[in-house]
């Protein structure tokens, strides 16, 4: 082996390469040009049934009143593009104030999902007590029950806790979700013992083995978690639906909902509502993108 092929990273693949052979993939088997062909042909197909809808969506949004948008076959790209729609959004309901107080709910949600999860997940993989594998069977189970099963029981308890019509009993049921704390808990677990030993035998406590050590090791899965517990709050629209009764505090979900109801024949205003609601969306999974593809190989030893 060469000096360049011992000092070639181990975790990078190299990519397919052409040869005399013919093309080779990154563990150097050989590649048909018709394997390849298929890869391609597939890899479009899932970006089509993916973005598409998005993109059509996101068309209709910016074709004015005169464009068929019904036309057969369909025009993709807008002939006169304009941005009108969305300020007919905004007059027709209180758009920014829906999607306000969605950021608050999606905010409370991540806070309390980071915070509770990262807590959580530590205790089930690195703490010693009796009854952990109970708890973490508890939590494997919590992700079991469909949330429609114990939707009136919280109900039950927001009201008896007097948090119906409040955001906060909206963001309360979702604060801890079971399957970010078992994320937490397998990133955790990945992480070498080792490091905590060392700590612990040079005096630091569970607090700041869990804040100095554990936690900056695990921000992929972090903002995994982040990612997962926005989009859920961002885009639930049955819970806030049941909760809520003053319009002034509905969420962006439940006020577009409005658009479908008097504006069902209008496909223009509705995808631009649609566009609004998921830009958000966009804008934070292109925020932490780096540590959300980072978080897979979470807890590798880093040289």
């Amino acid at each position: 082996m060469s000096v360049i092929e011992k000092a070639r990273p181990a975790h990078r693949p190299a990519p397919a390469r052409a040869s005399r052979s013919g093309l080779t993939d990154e563990h150097g088997r050989r590649v048909r040009a018709w394997e390849l062909v298929v890869r391609y042909v597939l890899l479009l197909v899932v970006l089509a049934l993916t973005i598409g809808p998005f993109l059509w969506q996101l068309s209709t949004s910016l074709k004015g009143p005169t464009e068929d948008i019904y036309s057969s076959p369909p025009s993709f790209l807008p002939a006169h593009p304009t941005l009108h729609n969305y300020a007919r959004v905004a007059d027709t309901i209180p758009v920014w104030e829906y999607a306000l107080n969605s950021l608050k709910v999606a905010a409370g949600n991540v806070v309390t999902n980071c915070v509770g999860s990262a807590l959580a997940g530590y205790a089930l993989a690195r703490l010693r007590y009796r009854g952990r594998r109970v708890a973490t069977l508890v939590f494997i189970l919590a992700m079991l029950v469909p949330a429609e099963s114990i939707i009136i029981a919280q109900f039950t308890t927001m009201r008896e806790l007097g948090l119906n019509n409040t955001l906060i009993g909206v963001v309360l049921p979702g604060c801890v979700a079971a399957m970010n704390v078992l994320l937490m808990r397998n990133a955790f677990l990945n992480l070498p013992f080792e490091i905590e030993e060392a700590a612990y035998v040079d005096g630091a406590d569970v607090w700041q083995r869990f804040l100095r050590i554990a936690l900056p090791s695990v921000k992929g899965t972090l903002a995994v978690v982040a990612i997962f517990a926005f989009m859920g709050a961002w885009d639930d629209f049955l819970w806030p639906l049941i909760v809520l009764s003053d319009p002034s505090k509905f969420t962006l979900t439940i006020g577009l909902n409005y658009l479908h109801g008097t504006f069902a024949n209008d496909q223009r205003l509705v995808a631009a509502g649609t566009v609004i609601a998921v830009a958000p969306l966009i804008v934070l999974f292109a925020c932490l993108q780096r540590y959300f593809f980072r978080g897979v190989g979470e807890g590798a030893v880093k040289g």
